[in-house]
């Protein structure tokens, strides 16, 4: 007899952090298990908060069928979506440096489709190892995947807040999708880069494989982003894959 497959279950916090004003990121949390996402607004003169809820409105319209059938195509048909609608939006209000970043889950059975644009990321966590699925559209990533720069300069970089890829950065946007089998008491981390930016790998794992339930572990992200100072607004989705 086949195992029935893991059943997902997920939280979600968004927080503006410690020195920003104003919250410009948005969160999608789906009671059902199967649609996630964290849009991380940007153009600031609080209009980054607008592109963001663009986003996550167009990645909320997916039906179930659509997220059932083609998971993957689904997301990046959104993120297209929100890429014309952010730009049209963005003329009226005259912001031309409007747009957001984004990172979008569908779980599916055991199968996790994962489509992102910009430096929202995806992580999973198995048997306590953390595993990023997603690359960074950044500048700094760019320098060094071509070898010019380390790990360790990267951190240091005075461009290191510079995406290549956004929504309604351009006419079209370009969407990378991975999908990644899952199996039963995996985690799936989705984090907008005001966690990552404040937290090391280690406070994830830490926070991943003590035992907790998916909304205690955003409050620990949240609380432990916030100790240090939390510079950007800070978004985070956990989801747990119980054993049926």
């Amino acid at each position: 007899m086949t195992a029935p497959a893991p059943l997902p279950d997920g939280a979600g916090l968004t927080h503006r952090g410690c020195v920003r004003e104003r919250n410009e990121d948005s969160i999608l949390t789906d009671p059902g298990g199967t649609l996630w996402a964290i849009a991380d607004g940007m153009g600031g003169h609080g209009h980054g908060d607008v592109a963001s809820d663009i986003v996550i409105e167009c990645l909320a319209s997916i039906t179930d069928t659509e997220a059932w059938s083609d998971p993957g195509g689904s997301l990046v048909t959104q993120f297209e979506r929100a890429n014309s609608r952010v730009r049209d939006r963005a003329r009226q209000l005259g912001s031309p440096g409007m747009g957001a970043t984004a990172v979008a889950l569908v779980v599916r059975q055991a199968l996790a489709s994962v489509a992102w644009v910009g430096d929202c990321r995806a992580y999973l966590c198995r048997r306590g190892a953390l595993r990023l699925l997603t690359r960074d559209h950044t500048l700094v990533q760019d320098l060094m995947d071509q070898g010019e720069i380390s790990s360790e300069e990267a951190a240091l970089h005075p461009e290191s807040h510079v995406v290549t890829r956004a929504i309604g950065g351009g006419p079209r946007v370009e969407v990378d999708v991975v999908r990644v089998p899952l199996f039963a008491e995996d985690w799936l981390l989705l984090c907008s880069d005001g966690l990552t930016g404040c937290l090391y790998e280690e406070r994830m794992v830490m926070a991943l494989t003590t035992p907790m339930s998916p909304q205690d572990v955003c409050r620990q992200l949240l609380a432990d982003a916030l100790e240090v100072g939390a510079p950007d607004n800070v978004s985070v989705i956990a989801v747990h894959m119980r054993g049926a």
